[in-house]
């Protein structure tokens, strides 16, 4: 799993080809690769972002406003949920829960956690990202 790891930190995902030199590397068939690859949510076989949105769609969140922030992330950078803008600055994801409720609703990029983010607060986070008035 470490080699993944490795591959996924330097690529921001998990490329096709590289799948299957590590499966041959490794001696195993490339459908167990792409089983670990596919079953653990630290990976992806998608292109992701420099930067990496979360934003907590949690309980908690959800009732303290969190989608407006997701559709404010969304709308600022012209990409829905799950999707890398075309430049390959910015993913946006959610979560279903990151355990900091108290502090919703909660935003992580590139692994900052930022509680009590509303719309405004969206727009502050996106600013300091380099987000200024940005639509694809």
């Amino acid at each position: 799993m470490s080699i993944l790891e490795d591959v996924q930190a330097r690529y921001r995902y998990l490329p096709k080809d590289a799948l299957i030199l590590i499966s041959e590397w490794m001696g195993v068939p490339l459908s167990q690769t792409y089983s670990v690859a596919t079953f653990y949510n630290a990976f992806s076989l998608k292109p992701k972002g420099r930067h990496i949105i979360n934003v907590c769609l949690g309980t908690a969140c959800n009732v303290r406003g969190s989608r407006k922030v997701v559709e404010r992330i969304a709308d600022r950078l012209g990409i829905e949920p799950g999707e890398t803008t075309q430049d390959g600055e910015f993913t946006l994801e959610t979560l279903n829960c990151v355990g900091a409720c108290a502090l919703g609703p909660v935003a992580i990029i590139d692994g900052t956690h930022f509680g009590r983010v509303n719309a405004a607060g969206a727009d502050k986070l996106l600013k300091k990202l380099g987000v200024e008035g940005r639509k694809e």
